[in-house]
């Protein structure tokens, strides 16, 4: 197979015996398919012949079948079963280990693959920008670094292929990858023990570089890979096997989950909102600290988040012009937890219009914030009443 593919939705054919790198479990190493592949669409056509032992009966060749009645279930007049290795064509489930996000799981086994400190600081590279790690306390941190393995990959090697179970998640540090999806196939009754089998057609829908990421979705659903992804180029990843990914990064989502649902739950704004939309919320949130006196908005700048305090205390300050033409910082109050701020330079589009720093001798500030677009998404059920307060304490858009 060449090392890159035109995004026409051109098929791929059987794949060649899958290459281990490694070990003997998820844990040990990926295995990928490599090598040259057919371009054509294949046409399975598949005739089973009376005479063998090894038939499998089709359904549709009683006089009695009845497409509607219950094919698994026993006996009556005219009721057809349908034999155990006649699947219809369906996807196959995946079963994966069972994780309680409320369990001790530093009782879990913990995956330590070594490195070199040069491999470490290329890790902390790969990872900087990438949502999952994004707020990770440093254990978690330090366990996702020791677990992950490096991997290298040759053009036209599928890292992942679609329908198959999901072992590992993997962050790209250099090279490239595109993402194909093939469509549901197309089976065609031919008559009496004659099927024809003919695959969908597979489309290029995405692509990777450097600091992208891929197989999350398989591993946080137990569900199948959505999709396959092709190395167009020589690439190094690194590879994170699924117990890790599941007992660290899910454990930790819920866990945050949990406990901004519960302050979301305390927060006068919000109490109105039904446990789905908080849910939805909590989800979105990222958190931030920030240091005595240290500014989190500052009068003047452009409003890209919206912010609820944790913990700790602020104080709102506007710059005033003194009798000397130089400006001075006026305070206007202070705001504590379950207070927010930032809403109104996101509901009118307009510069900041006030400096809000973490108060000094209260410690340090912690508030959970939320970007423009999810702040608009999210919150249109509490919009208006954001507006009316806004228009009360700030005396509208001014």
């Amino acid at each position: 197979m060449s090392s890159s593919r035109e995004a026409n939705g051109s098929s791929r054919n059987n794949p060649p015996a899958p290459l281990n790198l490694g070990g003997n479990g998820p844990r040990d190493g990926p295995t990928f398919n490599t090598g040259p592949r057919s371009n054509q669409t294949p046409t399975r056509a598949t005739h089973h012949d009376s005479d063998s032992d090894s038939d499998v009966e089709d359904p549709r060749d009683n006089p009695n079948y009845n497409p509607n009645a219950n094919s698994l279930g026993g006996g009556g007049s005219g009721s057809s079963s349908v034999p155990l290795g006649y699947n219809l064509g369906r996807r196959t489930s995946v079963s994966a280990e069972s994780l309680d996000p409320n369990a001790n799981v530093s009782l879990l086994p913990k995956t330590v693959i070594p490195k070199s400190s040069t491999q470490r600081e290329r890790i902390e590279a790969s990872i900087a920008n990438n949502l999952l790690f994004r707020n990770l306390d440093e254990d978690q941190h330090k366990d996702v670094l020791n677990a992950m393995k490096e991997v290298t990959v040759q053009p036209g090697t599928e890292v992942i292929v679609q329908g198959a179970v999901g072992d590992f998640f993997y962050v790209v540090e250099e090279g490239s990858f595109e993402v194909w999806v093939r469509g549901p196939p197309t089976h065609t009754y031919a008559g009496p023990g004659q099927t024809t089998t003919i695959p969908g057609e597979e489309k290029k829908v995405a692509s990777y570089g450097p600091g992208g990421s891929f197989g999350e979705l398989a591993l946080m659903y137990n569900a199948p890979r959505a999709a396959t992804v092709v190395a167009t180029s020589r690439a190094t990843m690194w590879a994170l096997d699924r117990v890790t990914f599941r007992s660290i990064l899910m454990e930790h989502t819920s866990r945050k989950r949990k406990m901004y649902e519960s302050f979301l739950s305390e927060v006068p704004i919000l109490k109105d909102l039904n446990p789905k939309e908080r849910a939805k919320i909590a989800d979105a949130l990222e958190e931030k600290v920030y240091e005595e006196g240290e500014k989190v908005i500052v009068e003047g700048e452009v409003g890209k988040n919206f912010y609820i305090i944790e913990s700790g205390m602020c104080e709102v300050s506007r710059r005033r012009r003194n009798a000397g033409s130089s400006f001075d910082d006026e305070v206007l109050g202070s705001l504590s937890k379950g207070d927010y701020f930032g809403e109104l330079a996101l509901l009118n589009s307009a510069p900041r219009a006030a400096t809000v720093r973490a108060m000094p001798g209260q410690g340090r500030l912690r508030v959970a914030t939320l970007g423009e677009k999810a702040f608009t998404r999210l919150l249109g059920p509490v919009m208006d009443i954001l507006q009316r307060k806004a228009d009360i304490n700030y005396g509208g858009s001014k």
